[in-house]
């Protein structure tokens, strides 16, 4: 007479087993991406265009109620000169701009600023600025200012003239080259 118990199906249960692992390893990785993407594929980029390809030459538009207490840091092409400018909200609401090197450490090569909380801090010296002093302190070591009379703001969005923009490429002569 023949067997009859039944054998397990070891080969099938270990195939089934295999192609279920796959698949969960394969949609972390797909989720993975999308995250490091949202996350590096924003950095520096222009405000209110994320995904914009780095102006080069005209004007600089930034689109006010796009930009928030979180540093935006804008980059701009002045004729092969990389530059950056910095938008953000204070706390009275208004959105204050400057050019995100250092008025005193310009020419180091690392007289920029990256946001820590509410200030924003040199990576040369390690001055901390006040976000809120944006625009109203000039001279010493803090962000180039751009100042009401520098720059068009018609209530939605405001606009940096490329003849303005193009006066101040000489401080980025050394920017972030070291």
């Amino acid at each position: 007479m023949a067997n009859s118990k039944k054998q397990p199906a070891y080969g099938k249960s270990k195939s089934a087993n295999l192609g279920v692992i796959i698949l969960a390893v394969l949609g972390a990785l797909i989720a993975l991406t999308a995250v490091l993407y949202l996350l590096l594929g924003r950095t520096g980029a222009q405000a209110g265009v994320q995904d914009a390809q780095i102006p080069q030459g005209g004007n600089i538009q930034i689109v006010k109620n796009e930009i928030t207490d979180t540093a935006s840091f804008i980059p701009y092409d002045a004729g092969g000169m990389s530059m950056e400018l910095i938008a953000v909200k204070a706390s009275d609401g208004t959105v204050r701009t400057a050019f995100n090197t250092c008025q005193v450490c310009y020419d180091s090569g690392r007289g920029y600023y990256k946001q820590e909380g509410n200030e924003l801090v040199c990576q040369n010296c390690g001055n901390r600025f006040q976000i809120d002093q944006i625009e109203k302190e000039k001279n010493g070591c803090n962000p180039v200012p751009i100042l009401e009379e520098d720059k068009t703001d018609d209530g939605t969005t405001i606009t940096i003239s490329e003849t303005y923009l193009n006066q101040y490429k000489e401080l980025f002569g050394n920017w972030k080259k070291v």
